[in-house]
């Protein structure tokens, strides 16, 4: 049996600057997830990244081990800045994040394309096995409940849509020029939430100059798409500019923004689009994630009530997935004990039947007899343990599982860890081998 343990590291918005949050990211999040992959003792591996976090979760043969690796992914990080998760807190924290709990927008709708993204990509190079499977899926499944059956995302859901409701509060939209630079999923919001607030022109830049075609020409605000290479000519002549590509580079320096007079910066990409020091540039005002606390602090206090509702739904999912993980491990322990059991049946009966024959034969009634005895006496001795594993899985009782298993393992070598907190203990193995009574089968051998 091979469960593991789960370990998380993420770092945020919440303890975490942008600078901080970038100085994780090397490569995508499936080199990520290959790098933690290669380390010893690691069978699972996820991580996530968006524009105000980056994440990662190993499962793990056992806690120090998981801590160890997570420690080394965030190294360039400072403690401060990083929080670290046992087991269950793990499985809630993902809950939160799928919800939009976590989010600087509470309940943004964005985050669940990512994490299922996310998933599908680490699923894909093998980094998803038979403990994050049901943790993600859980996950996900908790955050599409949380927006159907509550409010939590009613009004601003986005970054983009946040973005949009900044600008509109820094400066006069009517008759303005927005240009949005990048066409993923964060700038498809911004385009959409600038349609209708009176910009009259609205720019799209993107590096694939079809894909921003197709997305100005879902919105009614008259714009145009250009190429990524084309974004500092457009920034000279835009007056609101919303970043928000996957560039590893900066897509705009100083130099572009120098002569561009007075514009409106708002970076949301993670890395940074534009170089910070433009910030210094005398009329340009810039802002980037941390800017917007005050549209989302005001986002958060409107959802206060939907976000009760939904620490209710996760504290009530989050004890259903720690049950099925209690039963699978206890049910895991009981199907090893049972086939170690089986296969000592079938070779005593198989030398008590050849004994047997040996002192004149037997009938098939009888062979049958005697496999009915040997099966009868398999579920009888094994009803009692098998009923004490799943009350101590219900229970946590997991010394009680562990001191099963030395029991029922001749080979056990007795140092493994004792599982720390709720974290759920490494392997199972097998039973101890009990003869069936001799005397039981040369009575039936008489008859």
């Amino acid at each position: 049996m091979k469960t593991g343990v789960i370990r998380g590291v993420s770092v945020s918005h919440r303890r975490a600057t942008i600078d901080e949050i970038e100085s994780v990211v090397d490569g995508d999040a499936s080199t990520a997830v290959r790098d933690l992959l290669v380390n010893d003792g690691v069978d699972e591996a996820f991580t996530i990244r968006t524009c105000n976090r980056v994440e990662a979760y190993v499962v793990t043969d056992d806690a120090p081990t998981g801590r160890a690796v997570l420690s080394a992914f965030v190294s360039s990080v400072p403690d401060g800045a990083v929080r670290e998760m046992d087991h269950e807190t793990s499985l809630r924290h993902l809950m939160r994040v799928a919800t939009g709990l976590e989010s600087l927008v509470l309940g943004e709708d964005q985050i669940i394309g990512q994490l299922r993204t996310a998933f599908e990509e680490a699923r894909g190079i093998g980094g998803i096995g038979p403990l994050l499977e049901p943790a993600i899926t859980k996950a996900i499944h908790v955050g599409e409940r949380a927006r159907t059956e509550t409010t939590i995302n009613e009004g601003v859901v986005s970054l983009g849509s946040a973005a949009v409701e900044l600008a509109s509060r820094e400066c006069d939209l009517d008759g303005a020029t927005a240009l949005v630079v990048g066409a993923g999923e964060m700038g498809q919001l911004a385009v959409r939430a600038f349609d209708g607030t009176g910009v009259d022109d609205l720019v799209v830049a993107n590096r694939t100059v079809s894909r921003a075609a197709s997305l100005v020409d879902e919105v009614r605000t008259t714009g145009r798409a250009v190429g990524l290479d084309e974004a500092a000519v457009a920034a000279k002549r835009a007056d609101v500019l919303i970043t928000a590509t996957d560039s590893q580079e900066y897509v705009l320096d100083r130099s572009d923004l120098d002569d561009a007079g007075s514009t409106l910066v708002i970076d949301l990409a993670q890395p940074r689009d534009v170089d910070p020091t433009v910030a210094t540039v005398g009329p340009i005002d810039t802002f980037d994630i941390d800017s917007l606390e005050r549209i989302t602090d005001e986002t958060r206090e409107r959802r206060h009530e939907a976000a009760e509702r939904v620490e209710r739904m996760i504290d009530k999912e989050l004890d259903r997935l720690l049950d099925s993980f209690k039963r699978q491990q206890a049910d895991e322990a009981i199907g090893m004990m049972y086939e170690s059991a089986e296969m000592v049946k079938e070779r005593e009966v198989r030398t008590a039947i050849s004994q047997l024959e040996s002192q004149g034969g037997l009938t098939d009634e009888q062979r049958e007899t005697v496999g009915a005895l040997a099966d009868a006496l398999v579920g009888q001795l094994l009803a009692a343990p098998t009923k004490s594993l799943r009350d101590a899985a219900a229970e946590d009782d997991w010394t009680t599982i562990q001191t099963a298993l030395e029991l029922f393992d001749p080979e056990f070598g007795g140092d493994r860890p004792t599982p720390p907190e709720t974290e759920v203990p490494r392997e199972g193995v097998d039973l101890n081998r009990d003869d069936v009574p001799q005397h039981v089968l040369e009575r039936l051998g008489e008859e």
